[in-house]
């Protein structure tokens, strides 16, 4: 099964940045998107962007001109960097991606744990 270890969530003040990281890891044949998605208490989880293989990115509007998401097929890796944040973006964060495993033909979804972004006003 395809493992994700995300990371890079912490306290910050409004106004400040952060960097989540995701790996994935194990028998991989490909990936496709990769992607954020966030989960505030007492909310249902949403997406906040997502990237296909080629690099085109999709943002959830909110988060538009703020955070950007890159990444790199030759590590599997998915990044999010979030700048200018807002009390309003504390949640936890889910990497997220659809891939296709050795030996199958079915592309599945695989999430992360989570990673806790908290931003104070």
């Amino acid at each position: 099964q395809v493992q994700l270890v995300d990371s890079g969530g912490g306290l910050v003040q409004a106004g400040g940045s952060l960097r989540l990281s995701c790996a994935a890891s194990g028998p991989i044949f490909s990936i496709t998107t990769m992607g954020w998605y966030r989960q505030a208490p007492g909310n249902q989880r949403e997406l906040v962007a997502d990237i296909t293989r080629d690099g085109s990115p999709n943002y959830v509007d909110s988060v538009k001109g703020r955070f950007t998401i890159s990444r790199d097929n030759a590590k599997n890796m998915v990044y999010l960097q979030m700048n200018s944040l807002k009390p309003e973006d504390t949640a936890v964060y889910y990497c997220n991606v659809l891939a296709v495993v050795l030996g199958s033909k079915i592309r599945q979804q695989y999430w992360g744990k989570g990673t806790l972004v908290t931003v104070s006003s």
